[in-house]
């Protein structure tokens, strides 16, 4: 940006300013300025380091955004971005930001541990050290803290609430965030609760669009490219899919309609489609491609066995799905496996599989659950399940060490060590209630332990195929 164009003023402050939403939030938000004009500005929040906002700093805020598809890269800049603050380093001016009453938007990616809740229930976890702290003091350490602190002085200075917009991939994200708020505020001062109730905003949304993480080799080749450093720049698929439920505080909101973006009013259809089918999938292919040595989803569809083992998957899951109007679930599969087969999206496999115990609930065992009171079979999500267990429990088919990020990694360690046979791995695991409820484990108990003894002894590709017909 030309240090002498004007930049929008700040009306939205986005916590968890990582890749994901750069790759489609700002960009979204930029078209939608472009289109009809508006103070969208956005403040960005990092939440934990202040990587994101040093690499950002000498461009002020400007970054270029990598569009990769099989015939090449097209790349673009982004000059939404207003301010980029480290809420370690200064929480106070993070508040004082969200607090202003221009501020008509806190969106919010921190994935989804970031919500302090309970993955089973959706309920906010008070134990959590997070939300004991926030609850405790006025400067935050949370997302959730931080949203129920600025609400708080929005309360106290007269001023209206902001819209709270989740972009996490959580089923029913708005009513997630919500009840964590209101859970937390309860908590703190039950009048807060009862205003946040009555006039604050929770939209529910559904993001779509694949974003790889950025390597050193990307950072290189694209300032290459360029013919400037470029410390910041984001990758992402051509594909892009933002709906949005249209309920903002007094209206207050962006023309997304106008960059592209489905306002609704119900979220729920689109949501469960993609993260039962592309969330779904996503981690199973992770996890057991990554146990079959597969170090990209691209790679992993690219060998027969596991291309034969998604369609198989997804035959399970439509028949837990309802699709939203107008949409045939299995042209859905067939362009989902075209995004998963592209050669230039390089994502990991390893990143995908991070922080399982938070995503398994709401990407494969809703799934499950839905189909075992149908009666239906479920094989191949049983085997995802397995293979999120034997990749959790730390070591890959040649016994090496494989780094687990995850919340609950400890306690992984504590099953593995503790617990000798496939048998035993698949009891310690369906024992964590913050994953599995009490029924659900009773009664995948035996048919995980059946393919778990198949999966330990002959490996990820060998048992897949062995299950196919």
């Amino acid at each position: 940006m030309d240090e002498t164009t004007e930049k929008p003023k700040a009306g939205i402050v986005h916590l968890g300013l990582g890749a994901f939403f750069r790759a489609f939030g700002c960009i979204y938000v930029a078209d939608a300025m472009a289109a009809s004009g508006g103070e969208w500005g956005i403040v960005g929040v990092s939440l934990r380091s202040a990587d994101v906002r040093d690499s950002l700093r000498p461009r002020n805020w400007a970054y270029t955004a990598v569009t990769m598809a099989p015939e090449g890269e097209t790349m673009r800049d982004i000059e939404v971005l207003t301010e980029v603050l480290v809420a370690p380093e200064d929480p106070a001016a993070v508040l004082r930001a969200m607090a202003d009453p221009a501020v008509k938007i806190v969106s919010l990616t921190v994935t989804e541990k970031g919500y302090c809740h309970d993955p089973a229930t959706g309920a906010v976890n008070f134990e959590h050290p997070d939300i004991v702290h926030d609850l405790a003091h006025p400067m935050p350490v949370s997302a959730p803290g931080y949203i129920l602190r600025a609400l708080q002085m929005r309360h106290a200075a007269g001023e209206p609430p902001f819209t709270v917009l989740s972009c996490d991939n959580l089923p029913d994200n708005g009513a997630l965030v919500r009840d964590v708020i209101l859970g937390m505020a309860q908590r703190l001062d039950p009048a807060l609760a009862d205003w946040i109730a009555a006039h604050a905003r929770f939209p529910a949304t559904m993001v779509d669009r694949i974003t790889p993480a950025t390597t050193p080799s990307d950072i290189t080749r694209i300032s290459a490219a360029l013919g400037f450093a470029e410390a910041a720049p984001v990758l992402h698929e051509p594909f892009c899919q933002w709906v949005v439920e249209d309920d903002f505080v007094g209206n207050a909101r962006p023309d997304l309609a106008a960059a592209g973006a489905q306002m609704v009013a119900d979220v729920s259809a689109h949501e469960h489609m993609k993260l039962r089918m592309l969330n779904g999938a996503h981690s199973a292919l992770a996890y057991l491609g990554y146990l079959g040595g597969h170090d990209t989803i691209a790679q992993t569809v690219a060998d027969p066995v596991y291309a034969t083992y998604l369609r198989q998957l997804w035959s399970e899951v439509l028949p837990a799905v309802t699709p939203p109007a107008g949409v045939d679930l299995n042209t859905y599969a067939d362009a989902l496996f075209e995004r998963f087969a592209n050669p230039a999206i390089q994502h990991k496999t390893w990143q995908i599989a991070m922080d399982g115990s938070q995503k398994l609930p709401q990407r494969l065992l809703h799934t499950l659950a839905v189909n075992m009171e149908a009666g239906r079979p479920s094989t191949m999500i049983l085997l995802a399940v397995a293979g999120w267990m034997r990749y959790a429990a730390g070591r890959d088919e040649a016994g090496g060490v494989i780094d687990v990020r995850d919340p609950m990694a400890e306690r992984f360690t504590d099953i593995a060590t503790t617990h000798q046979t496939p048998a035993e791995m698949v009891a310690g695991f369906l024992a964590l209630q913050e994953v599995f409820s009490p029924e659900l484990a009773k009664a995948l108990r035996t048919p995980i332990t059946n393919i778990a003894q198949h999966l330990w002894a002959k490996g990820a590709r060998a048992t897949m195929q062995e299950m196919q017909p």
